[in-house]
Order: structure tokens, then C-alpha cells, then sequence
């Protein structure tokens, strides 16, 4: 197959470019600037999307001897997944860029980008697993995305907003690798990436500080921290600096009443309220999320399945009622501090069905 290999500059994508080569596919390194001013975003070793990152990816398509070209996607991240990311925070709600990115950039823009160009598909680093299934009826056989072995790199649950059809021009080489094979595999091949500490956080809050960033862009919007009872506990610069479940930087001063920690409740955007009080407040057992997406045609309308709801999160047993426009998902055992504008990623053992955002939440009455 003629492929494009995403290259980010890290190990993974540099490892998975050279297993497609192995597999003697034709291959095309391709890193993607998401920046007109790269400098704005992160750098160095903590960076995705960095001039040092471009200049890796560079260094790693030479010593596999493959094309390299850079593809400028810097107005389609602004508008799909910057634009976004402040949106949701305005509206008092905790975005995921990441799974937008892959969403809207990797396998929107820049898959629809290859396919023009005659290429058959896109080859990344992700950490997840492709299985083909024929089941038997004459029909074009379903690709099935699957969590990576190495459970603690699995990135499945990001990978979850991607349809059957971007699936089948799609090829992750790492899904059944662990991450310290990885390295010594780069090692072996003289890739200077081996040892290149994975990217963290926001690519593109350069200092890591989201609500510094957020309020660069929004300015200041005054409004108050409560308890449950309305009591004002102090004023604060922006709501937008603050996250359902978020217990640090709250600087309260004076201790709750019972002396335990006190997290951030509710959010309320216009206003700019703020409510805090005790973890065992933001139990939830039920939630609603619109703009499903499915892995391979809609499932039958009730689902005994698992759903993760963040991306290091656990796996939560639970009931889903599927309809066109939402899904229902009954939690079988409480989940704490889910916040909407979250994904709920919803699979049948290893097997991911679908995605859907998270709308609104249903606490468990204390």
C-alpha cells in the first residue's frame, strides 16, 4: 500500500513509520504544523507540534529513507480544536483537544488529504489494535478498533471518534507492542528519538498553564467560589479556570467546616459561580452524551458494555440506551468528578463501539 506516515517527531511515530517500511509498504513521512508561529506552542522535550519536533521527524524519515514533507494544518487546528478548546471552557465545560485533534486534524483533514492524493491510507504511532472481521455475508469485512496490549499506553479511548471508514484506511503498528520494546527497537534502528520523553498536557499552551492561557485569550471575567449553601469564599478571574472534580489551586484559605478537601462542584459560565464542597458530592451514576460516533454501524439500541470516561480513567460497568442523536448510560458503580464536554467511549470487552460527548451528568444522592 502507498501510506502517509504521521510523524510527530516523538519514538512512537518514528517506530511505527519504520514497521510500515518493514511491511513493505510506500511510505511518505509527513509531520504536521499546527502553528503559523510554532514558537507558540510547546517546545523542547515536552513538546507535539515544536520546531524541534519538525526537525526530529525530519532526522527520523532520513535514516529510513523515506520522503519527508510538512503539511501546513495550522487553520484547520485553529479552527477545529483551538477554537473549540476556549468555546467549551466559555461554556463551562472541560474539552478533550486531543481526541478533537485526532477527530478533526489526523483522521479528518489529513486522511481526506492523502486519499486526494492517491495514497491508501494514514500510518501513526497510536497505541491501539486494528482486527478484521468477516462475518460470513458477502459484505466488506469490518474493521474492529481494539484497546493495545500495553494497557498503560493504550490510547483507544482517544482513538474513539473514528468511523468504520477512517478505521479501514487507518494502520497503528504499535497496538501490540509494549512502550519499552519501542525504545529499544529505535535504539537498534539509530533513531535519535529512542529516548525523546513522551509530549504531556496541551501542544499548545506552551507553559502548560491552561487557565493562564485561557485568560490571555478571554480576559478577565470576575465571579465568585461558593459552598453549597451560596456562602462566598472569594473571588476568582474566570470560570474557565476551573474543572468539575478539580481540588488544587482552589486557594479557599479557610478550612470546610468537617476540615476535609473541597472540589469544584458546578460551574456556572454566565455568572461565573463556582461551587465547591465534598468529593463524595460529585458521585455520579448516570449521564447523557450527544454526537455519537460509531466504530462500525450503529449497535442495537440497549448495550450491557463497559465505558471509560477520561483518558487514564477506569472502566466502569454499565447499561447504554442508544438513540440517533444520544446515548444513556446507566453506571453500575458511581464514577466521580465527570464533567461535560468529556468523552464517554463505550466498549464490548477490548473492543471499542462508539464515542459520545458528555451533556449533562446525574449525581448520586448523598
Amino acid at each position: 500500500m502507498r501510506v502517509i506516515a504521521a510523524m510527530s517527531g516523538g519514538v512512537d511515530s518514528a517506530v511505527a513509520a519504520a514497521r510500515a517500511v518493514d511491511a513493505s509498504h510506500d511510505v511518505t513521512g509527513v509531520h504536521l504544523a499546527l502553528s503559523r508561529n510554532p514558537r507558540s506552542y510547546r517546545s523542547g522535550a515536552r513538546g507535539c507540534c515544536s520546531i524541534e519536533d519538525a526537525g526530529d521527524a525530519r532526522r527520523a524519515a532520513d535514516v529510513l529513507g523515506i520522503p519527508f514533507y510538512v503539511w501546513d494544518m495550522s487553520e484547520e487546528f485553529a479552527d477545529e480544536v483551538v477554537d473549540d478548546f476556549v468555546a467549551e471552557y466559555t461554556a463551562g465545560r472541560t474539552p478533550n483537544p486531543c481526541l478533537r485533534c485526532n477527530e478533526k486534524i489526523k483522521f479528518a483533514a489529513v486522511l481526506d488529504r492523502a486519499l486526494a492524493l492517491g495514497f491508501d491510507g494514514v500510518v501513526t504511532g497510536h497505541y491501539a489494535q486494528l482486527r478484521t472481521v468477516d462475518d460470513g455475508t458477502g459484505e466488506m469485512p469490518r474493521v474492529e478498533l481494539h484497546r493495545a496490549v500495553d494497557h498503560g499506553k493504550d490510547q483507544s479511548y482517544v482513538l474513539g471518534v473514528l468511523t468504520q471508514d477512517q478505521l479501514a484506511h487507518s494502520l497503528f503498528p504499535l497496538g501490540g507492542t509494549d512502550k519499552t520494546s519501542v525504545r529499544a527497537e529505535a535504539e537498534r534502528r539509530g533513531l535519535q528519538v529512542a529516548q525523546k520523553p513522551d509530549s504531556h498536557d496541551i501542544c499548545f499552551v506552551a507553559d502548560g498553564d491552561n487557565a493562564g492561557w485561557l485568560r490571555d485569550k478571554l480576559g478577565p471575567k470576575p465571579g465568585t467560589i461558593v459552598d453549597e449553601s451560596g456562602e462566598t469564599l472569594r473571588e476568582h478571574d474566570g470560570a474557565y479556570a476551573f474543572t468539575i472534580g478539580q481540588r488544587r489551586g482552589l486557594r479557599l484559605g479557610v478550612p470546610a467546616d468537617d476540615g476535609k478537601p473541597r472540589f469544584v462542584l458546578d460551574i456556572e459560565p454566565t455568572s461565573g459561580t463556582v461551587t465547591v464542597g465534598p468529593r463524595e458530592h460529585l458521585r455520579v451514576d448516570a449521564l447523557a452524551g450527544v454526537r455519537p460516533l460509531w466504530a462500525g454501524g450503529v449497535p442495537r439500541e440497549r448495550l450491557e458494555c463497559t465505558v471509560q470516561l477520561r483518558a487514564h480513567g477506569d472502566e466502569h460497568a454499565a447499561s447504554v440506551e442508544v438513540s440517533d442523536s444520544e446515548v444513556r448510560v446507566e453506571l453500575r458503580d458511581p464514577a466521580y468528578g465527570i464533567a461535560p464536554g468529556q468523552a464517554c467511549v463505550i466498549y464490548d470487552g477490548t473492543r471499542v463501539v462508539g464515542s459520545a460527548t458528555i451533556a449533562e451528568t446525574r449525581r448520586v444522592t448523598v
